[in-house]
């Protein structure tokens, strides 16, 4: 009886009864393909939304450095207006000597040295589909900055002491009081373009980079502007102060009539006589005389091909070579070639120049003649 007594109490006991339970019940886990699987879905996820969460950063960080960056220029072009400095300077140097009294100013590089200060090559356009690679070391005035009504003021890069990097153009034609400064609303709805400050200026075409010389080095993103109409060299190719427009043609002739409409339509002809007239249908496919290359510039297209600075206007050089990998950087063909030049010498003449492979000249020769080249430049 009594170890009858000490079994029952064993079996009723809580610990063999738990026991007993646990040995009973079924465990269970997932298995490799369900953590395989639902990690997949996580990382699907992520690359979905991680890139976006990332560029949403970018732009709010790209905007609120733009805004903080205005806001500190319009600041100081308040200050440098009130102290009669802002207009009447002589050149960009001038101009940015007087801002980095007002803004702090790590670097400062002339025009020949603009990739020091600023990112050798960006994309800019309106929008990724039109985004265009610049080569930011064949700008070099106010004129790649598409302000050709400016006078042609050099442009000098900048690396701010906030890490901000900039290519400044400065307007020496700026009226007496040319600055504004308006506060506008920023509203969440706005644009990433929206400014917080309107600089309304006449004195000064800015292109900044809110992040220095990191990536994406893009409009609309980190590089913004200000008064600047485009951006590039707008030459086909430039040789010193020439930008030459296009590649060189050979041009369609007009007839004696349409060379004296041309005459009353400004595109500075002064006579017409033949009835197939090519030097005349040059004028016309560059917009006007003024718009071709002068003796004076071919001479100087000729010193750059003949690798040489001896070649005037009107000079007969002899014993030169012709350096076709240079005339190839100009659309230039090979040596045996002539170019018209803008000099008009009677209704009947007009003056050309010989590219050969040993001697270039100048030659006044019938405008009815075919198959001379022409240049178009652009100021």
């Amino acid at each position: 009886m009594k170890e009858h007594s000490i079994l029952n109490i064993n079996k009723n006991n809580s610990k063999y009864c738990c026991f007993n339970n646990l040995t009973s019940t079924k465990l269970t886990a997932f298995t490799l393909a369900e953590v395989l699987v639902t990690l997949g879905i996580i990382g699907i996820v992520a690359a979905i939304t991680i890139p976006s969460l990332i560029t949403n950063y970018q732009e709010k960080s790209f905007n609120t450095a733009a805004t903080v960056f205005e806001r500190k220029l319009g600041e100081a072009l308040k200050v440098m207006n009130s102290q009669s400095v802002l207009a009447g300077l002589s050149s960009t140097e001038d101009f940015v000597n007087e801002l980095s009294k007002h803004l702090k100013m790590a670097k400062t590089c002339t025009n020949d040295e603009l990739n020091n200060c600023f990112a050798e090559e960006i994309l800019w356009g309106n929008g990724d589909a039109k985004a265009e690679a610049i080569d930011i070391t064949v700008v070099k005035t106010t004129k790649n900055f598409g302000l050709k009504e400016w006078q042609n003021s050099d442009i000098i890069g900048v690396q701010f002491a906030d890490g901000i990097n900039a290519l400044i153009a400065y307007n020496k034609d700026a009226s007496q009081d040319p600055y504004s400064n308006q506060i506008v609303s920023l509203s969440s709805s706005a644009n990433k373009n929206s400014r917080d400050v309107s600089l309304g200026t006449d004195a000064l075409a800015i292109l900044y980079d809110t992040n220095g010389f990191k990536s994406p080095n893009k409009s609309s993103k980190d590089l913004r502007s200000i008064n600047v109409a485009k951006l590039g060299s707008g030459c086909f190719a430039e040789i010193g102060s020439i930008c030459i427009a296009s590649e060189p043609f050979i041009p369609t002739p007009v007839t004696k009539d349409e060379c004296k409409e041309m005459i009353t339509q400004d595109y500075g002809i002064k006579s017409c006589n033949f009835d197939t007239d090519y030097w005349a249908g040059a004028v016309k496919t560059c917009g006007g005389v003024s718009k071709m290359a002068s003796m004076a510039q071919l001479a100087e297209i000729a010193s750059y091909v003949y690798n040489t600075n001896d070649i005037g206007a009107k000079d007969n050089i002899t014993d030169v070579s012709f350096d076709n990998a240079k005339a190839a950087e100009l659309g230039l063909p090979t040596a045996g070639f002539y170019i018209w030049s803008s000099d008009e010498s009677s209704g009947s003449f007009a003056l050309r120049r010989v590219f050969s492979a040993n001697y270039t000249s100048s030659l006044d020769t019938y405008r009815k003649v075919a198959n001379q080249l022409a240049v178009c430049l652009d100021d």
